[in-house]
């Protein structure tokens, strides 16, 4: 299928203000990518690309003093097919874990393995390790955090999340994937694009944000916020949270002043 994803955002600087912007698929997704897929900005401004620690595309700019819209779009062709489902999928001992892994282990900006060790074992140390306790965890950050737009917080940690029981997809991913590392379980933070294939509308539409764990056979999708298996994921960025992977990194104040994102399908013909 081809999908047809990317974003429209405007802000508001006082000065001329530095970003960093993580908007567009990941490197390895570039052979997947049908027709010119591009980045611009009214005014327009250089961008400069660089990768950072984890592979991530980055483009640097500078804002200058007043409005900046920043356009990104482009086609991709995914398979037409759900997340991968293996439920018996083994967890690696640590010490038999690749290298890369470990920091996928340890706390992290927004995920306190040091708060939530022992609540983590409490609640899941008892279930057979596997994919069915990734599961289990996944089942129960879903129940236990109500959705709301409303109460969204950028600074909301995971202990946060699981004390309060509201938050936005980042927490759900943000609780799940702490859960995890503090059961020995390499889970890292994913933000992408994400339509709406097989299910329900949502409008409007936002980025969103989804965990893979590290199991045996490799890393797998996991997502708390909407707990079922979903077509056309469109991976932008991956960290150990999202202040690894931030849409726009601003050195200086700016004010979002209008937010548009897109991920439809289009017809091949076309």
């Amino acid at each position: 299928m081809l999908i047809r994803h990317g974003c429209e955002i405007t802000v508001n600087c006082m000065q001329d203000t530095p970003l960093v912007c993580m908007l567009s698929a990941r490197p390895e997704l570039d052979p997947l990518l049908r027709g010119t897929a591009t980045m611009s900005t009214v005014p327009p401004e250089p961008i400069s690309i660089y990768f950072d620690l984890f592979g991530n595309r980055c483009r640097r700019l500078v804002a200058p003093a007043g409005d900046l819209t920043i356009w990104n779009d482009a086609t991709i062709e995914v398979a037409r097919e759900p997340d991968r489902v293996v439920p018996q999928a083994r967890e690696i001992p640590v010490a038999e874990l690749p290298d890369e892994c470990l920091v996928f282990l340890m706390g992290s900006r927004y995920c306190q393995t040091d708060l939530m060790s022992q609540a983590a074992w409490d609640m899941f140390g008892g279930v057979a390790p596997g994919w069915n306790r990734v599961q289990a965890i996944c089942d129960f950050v879903h129940q236990h955090i109500r959705f709301d737009y409303q109460q969204a917080r950028a600074t909301r940690s995971a202990f946060e999340a699981y004390g309060e029981g509201v938050g936005v997809c980042r927490d759900y991913a943000h609780l799940a994937l702490t859960i995890c590392r503090c059961l020995n379980i390499p889970a890292r933070y994913v933000n992408g694009y994400l339509g709406d294939f097989g299910v329900p509308a949502v409008e409007p539409m936002d980025f969103a944000a989804w965990i893979e764990v590290y199991l045996e056979g490799g890393w797998y999708t996991f997502d708390p916020r909407n707990n079922v298996p979903r077509i056309g994921r469109i991976v932008v960025a991956r960290g150990r949270d999202a202040a690894d992977v931030p849409l726009i990194n601003s050195f200086g104040p700016h004010i979002l002043k209008s937010f548009r994102v897109w991920a439809y399908e289009v017809d091949s013909a076309a």
